[in-house]
């Protein structure tokens, strides 16, 4: 008997839809006029520490803390769709995401952990970064001739000796690197094609490494910023190996696939939001006698713009319930990724565009949204490796590549 295809459907339950409004209405009360004043920044432009704490406790009071986590560890239990909604909500203001313990890197890495660790292991790798008491950074980009988007190039290496793994290499442009207490660590192991990458933790306090430098970036830097790591003899005891060594290629792929299915949702939080603030400003604003909203070439810049970021919603929303179906939804987080990056940069340079010199001038986060988004289209995989992605389900599946099934 063929089974039965559960139907897509993108409705979201009373209680879904409920929380999501939870976080809208937090983000506007609580979040959105903290953007105004400098004095609420840090010397790389996002939120300040001091800050960032009195928010935390808030968003903790209000029950909205770590969503996309278990109810049994502290979080809200949300699936993958709920966490579409709410991410996207929280993504309205450029400080959100981090206020609610659901920011990159450490969002990725918990919900890999919970996966993949032993519940005896929880308590001392997961717990930690789940309560907000240390950040975590995810260790696999290398300088070229080094891994990149194509982890077989890895040069890293943990060799092993007795029960203990001894890695040498260096890695960079590793996000939150620099406050991150907690390291999950791809090192190659082996020489074989498959099976040759090994995933590690690591904890700060460990000798053995050093953060290089911080790598300067065009952008606003993440908490932590992105640092350049050597390693040089660090020592990782054999139960910090991650699932079973040769096993590195199998985690990066069940960590990727959601993450960067998360960063979909954030970005589309802000690509709305740099339209929100476009449409305010096309709307009291007139010129030659006539409102901006008013004029036609202003309108189909809007409507552009607004086309190509629901495109890209609902791309990430088809990925989402793909995912709470149990489907690894690699072609459908790659199609995601690709126009979710590119939209975002569309929406926020055609507001800037709309709102001109007031849109490029700190006085609005237009600007910052900018630089921001210019990482989308190269940050976990360039669009270019995930059209070549979506090229090889094409070639391989043919016309089920369109499958609604």
């Amino acid at each position: 008997m063929k089974k039965r295809q559960t139907p897509m459907d993108f409705s979201l339950s009373p209680e879904t839809n409920a929380f999501r409004l939870r976080v809208r209405d937090f983000v506007s009360e609580h979040i959105l006029p903290l953007e105004a004043d400098r004095a609420n920044y840090d010397a790389h432009e996002n939120i300040a520490p001091h800050v960032l704490e009195r928010v935390r406790a808030e968003v903790r009071k209000a029950g909205l803390w770590a969503p996309q986590m278990a109810p049994r560890l502290g979080g809200q239990g949300l699936n993958v769709v709920g966490m579409a909604v709410a991410y996207e909500e929280m993504n309205r203001s450029i400080f959100g995401p981090v206020c609610f313990n659901c920011a990159a890197p450490d969002d990725g890495n918990m919900i890999v952990l919970d996966k993949v660790l032993p519940e005896s292991a929880k308590a001392r790798w997961l717990q930690p970064i789940v309560d907000g008491r240390v950040q975590s950074s995810f260790a696999m980009t290398e300088p070229a001739p080094g891994a990149g988007s194509d982890p077989s190039m890895m040069l890293t290496r943990a060799e092993k000796k007795g029960d203990r793994w001894v890695v040498h290499g260096r890695k960079w442009f590793i996000t939150g690197a620099g406050t991150a207490q907690h390291f999950i660590l791809m090192a190659k192991t082996s020489d074989d094609p498959r099976r040759g990458l090994t995933a590690f933790l690591f904890d700060r306090d460990q000798p053995g490494w050093r953060i290089e430098r911080q790598v300067p970036i065009m952008g606003p830097e993440d908490h932590g910023g992105h640092a350049e790591l050597v390693f040089d003899g660090l020592e990782i005891p054999d139960d910090q190996v991650l699932l079973k060594e040769g096993d590195g290629l199998k985690l990066t792929q069940i960590r990727l696939g959601t993450a960067r299915l998360t960063h979909c949702m954030r970005w589309t939080g802000m690509a709305k939001r740099a339209l929100e603030l476009a449409t305010d400003y096309v709307s009291e604003r007139h010129s030659f006698g006539q409102r901006l909203a008013d004029r036609e070439g202003v309108q189909w810049m809007l409507g552009e713009a607004a086309m190509a970021v629901d495109m890209g919603r609902l791309l990430t929303m088809r990925a989402a319930w793909l995912l709470d179906q149990g489907s690894f939804a690699r072609k459908e987080v790659s199609m995601a990724k690709v126009v979710v990056s590119e939209s975002l940069h569309k929406a926020i340079d055609t507001a800037i565009q709309l709102c001109g010199a007031k849109g490029y001038s700190k006085d609005m986060p237009l600007e910052w949204m900018y630089r921001y988004a210019r990482l989308a289209r190269l940050g976990d995989g360039a669009s270019e490796i995930h059209k070549m992605v979506l090229s090889r389900f094409l070639l391989a599946e043919g016309t089920d590549f369109w499958s609604w099934t």
